[in-house]
């Protein structure tokens, strides 16, 4: 069912009119990788990713499946299922020359014993066409831009559980080059190249990662524990080698497990152990610093091939990525958003250096014309765990491998994501806090409420328990933008045990705010009146008939009629008829209780329930969503009550059942964004000339992808 109104404007209208038109990146599909497999039920995984040479298959690892899996993009629109190719073992890698498939596969027994194999497939007939030896376990390889040869980063990576899981677990690893003959590797032309002695860390156990070659045939490889860099012929000399270095590191948050967002911590002398590596050109390359064993610089890094450093990112990545509301707050002790991946390509003329944060779900889109000052053009959204990427210049695509399956957690599935360089404005992000006088990290918005003058205030829920805050979004810009964070404190600290879910004016300056209870974390159900400094004045309890039939899925959104604040019970309490749930009335003055039931959808996969209410004209505005995502997802809208019907009965007594009338279903909304359907939509807020606003929830990033639509549903 699509529902619209009139004068309504959709998430495509407002991204087409939302700037002036230039080149830009912009999503245009995904592929869910399951549809590649016999069993959907089977755990899959996108992870490094390579496309054929015309541009029309993309092909890529599944460690789970020991599998390559292929993808038709002749219309990279709808991509189409091609199935896999079992490898053998653990694909760890995949480049593609012309129509020729090569992957490393990892065979190894155990990590003392490791060994693997380079293999290549006809991706027409699926064959085996060639197996070489390597003598120990695969991670990258990269193919000679002359298709001449070529290089794999043989790991031997350590056993991370043995002991302290640090270096010196022998055999070390070394880096392997295959000569290429009529397109097919030629086993015979294997040289094994030695890095032993070369670095600092552990010495005698290097662990090459990520190997590219440039035009010149050489070859730059990072050793990520090591925290070394070695550039080499194809033959094995050794042309130059030097530490990947470290970072000071300010303006971060480096403490995980408090629930909040705070950027002032520091730290000094931070290991770079990079992971992804690609050249610029044959003069320079670049490092994504992901760290592993001690370190995690949290951004990238332009070297010379003489060792010279030309760019540090710093902190500048990580904060780009505060700003879109992606941080994952859950990484912060260890490596913050981990930049992993990295590709580099030319499309018109600018080159430019995709960088991929695992932990953030997002793509850094850097113009490096200048390699000594990259412009940050834009922030593409990817799926869960972007592990991999491949530019087709030639078509004016980008495609991301994203290896995150929450198959197990009823969760989005693993995806490859496929980008379009497009002569239009960027469609993502919907809501940013960049321009903001001072870092404003968010995420897990929630509730929502219209001000005055584009004005929309919104509320984190208690992903961020010691941070609750009042969001001040300005819809006039594109994208809105969050301009000011103020926190709701009790007693003149961070107010504590609480999961705000709504929000609405008190009409004097304040809010009042409404609390999801949550027993098995200790937070009570409860209402709040919060003053225009955000200091709690008042807190209100549940009654006793409402705590004697609660459950943890309680008040999702509030909102103020004459007086009287009504706030939406998300799913069904021990008293509730099946497939209905209450509306709660507060009277602010007498400090009565009451409600009327509410009809919800009938469950069909998963949960229904309410995550909003809003009055406006006179009128009720609800938004009722199951907890579905992508195909899954059936139940996205905003019903309309009438305001006549909302008139409370007594708790206890019999209550009466509204009628409610569909106006707007926001799953084509959702889809319009060519990712997947999330399952939040948790905001909505209407401004006094009927303008709707909605938004999703993003969990804060955990088991999430990040990414939060934040958009006009038209007029009401």
């Amino acid at each position: 069912m699509s529902l619209k109104l009139i004068g309504m404007t959709s998430v495509v209208a407002i991204i087409a009119t939302g700037a002036t038109a230039e080149m830009n990146f912009n999503r245009i599909s995904s592929f869910a990788t399951f549809a590649n497999n016999q069993d959907a039920a089977a755990e899959s995984s996108a992870e490094i990713i390579s496309a054929s040479g015309d541009g029309m298959t993309l092909v890529y690892s599944d460690s789970p499946l020991g599998v390559i899996g292929l993808i038709d993009i002749t219309d990279p629109t709808a991509p189409v299922a091609k199935g896999n190719i079992d490898v053998g073992g653990e694909p760890t890698a995949v480049s593609v020359l012309g129509n020729i498939a090569m992957t490393g596969v990892n065979t190894s027994e155990s990590y003392t014993a490791p060994s693997g194999m380079l293999k290549a497939f006809d991706l027409t007939t699926k064959a085996e066409i060639a197996a070489c030896d390597l003598g120990g376990q695969p991670d990258s390889t990269a193919i000679a831009p002359d298709g001449s040869f070529i290089a794999v980063a043989i790991e031997n990576e350590r056993d991370e559980d043995l002991g302290d899981g640090g270096l010196g677990q022998m055999p070390g690893g070394y880096v392997v080059t295959i000569g290429i003959e009529d397109g097919i590797p030629a086993c015979d032309t294997i040289v094994k190249i030695d890095v032993n002695g070369l670095a600092e860390i552990g010495a005698d156990d290097p662990e090459p990662e990520f190997v590219d070659v440039n035009a010149a045939g050489e070859i730059v490889v990072t050793m990520q524990e090591n925290n070394h860099i070695v550039i080499m012929t194809r033959t094995g000399e050794i042309l130059n080698h030097f530490s990947a270095g470290s970072v000071d590191l300010i303006e971060i948050d480096a403490t995980d497990e408090r629930g909040a967002l705070l950027f002032t911590e520091t730290q000094e002398g931070r290991l770079r152990e990079p992971d992804g590596v690609q050249w610029i050109d044959n003069d320079h390359f670049a490092i994504a610093n992901e760290g592993d064993m001690d370190g995690g610089a949290r951004g990238w890094t332009i070297f010379n091939k003489d060792g010279t450093e030309i760019f540090e990112a710093g902190n500048s990545f990580e904060h780009s990525i505060v700003q879109l509301g992606h941080y994952p707050d859950t990484r912060s002790d260890a490596k913050g958003a981990e930049p992993e991946g990295m590709e580099f390509a030319v499309f018109n003329g600018i080159p430019y250096a995709f960088i991929l944060a695992e932990r953030a779900s997002v793509v850094g889109v850097y113009d490096v014309t200048d390699p000594t000052s990259p412009i940050l053009s834009q922030m593409l959204p990817s799926g869960i765990a972007p592990e991999g990427a491949i530019a087709i210049p030639s078509r004016g695509l980008f495609v991301t491998a994203n290896e995150a399956d929450l198959i197990e957690d009823d969760g989005i599935r693993s995806h490859v994501m496929i980008y379009e360089y497009q002569d239009a404005p960027a469609a993502y992000p919907q809501l940013t806090s960049e321009g903001a006088d001072n870092l404003i990290g968010w995420g897990a918005i929630s509730g929502m409420v219209a001000g005055e003058d584009g004005i929309v205030y919104a509320v984190n829920d208690s992903f961020y328990g010691y941070q609750p805050t009042i969001f001040t979004i300005d819809t006039t810009v594109s994208p809105a933008q969050i301009t000011k964070a103020l926190p709701v404190t009790r007693g003149g600290y961070a107010a504590q045990k609480l999961d705000l879910e709504g929000i609405t004016l008190d009409g004097d300056g304040g809010f009042w705010l409404a609390s999801e209870g949550r027993t098995d974390r200790m937070i009570p159900h409860g209402i709040y009146h919060i003053n225009k400094n955000g200091e709690i004045e008042e807190e209100i309890s549940l009654p006793a008939e409402l705590l004697a039939v609660e459950n943890r899925f309680g008040f999702e959104g509030i909102t103020l009629i004459d007086g009287t604040l009504w706030m939406a019970v998300q799913r069904e309490w021990a008293d509730d008829p099946a497939d209905h749930v209450k509306l709660v009335a507060y009277d602010i003055a007498t400090g009565e209780w009451g409600a009327v039931l509410y009809p919800k959808a009938a469950t069909q996969t998963g949960w229904v329930g309410l995550s909003e209410i809003v009055a406006h004209a006179g009128d009720v505005y609800v938004i009722e969503r199951d907890n579905q995502i992508g195909d899954n997802a059936a139940v996205k809208m905003v019903y309309r009550i009438a305001g006549d019907q909302m008139v409370p009965a007594p708790l206890g007594s019999e209550l009466s059942v509204i009628t409610k009338e569909a106006v707007y279903d926001l799953i084509p909304d959702l889809q319009a964004g060519n990712g997947y359907v999330v399952d939040k939509v948790e905001g909505l807020a209407i401004f006094a000339d009927g303008v709707a606003w909605a938004s999703t929830d993003n969990d804060g990033v955990d088991d999430s992808s990040g990414e939060t639509y934040f958009w006009s549903i038209g007029t009401f």
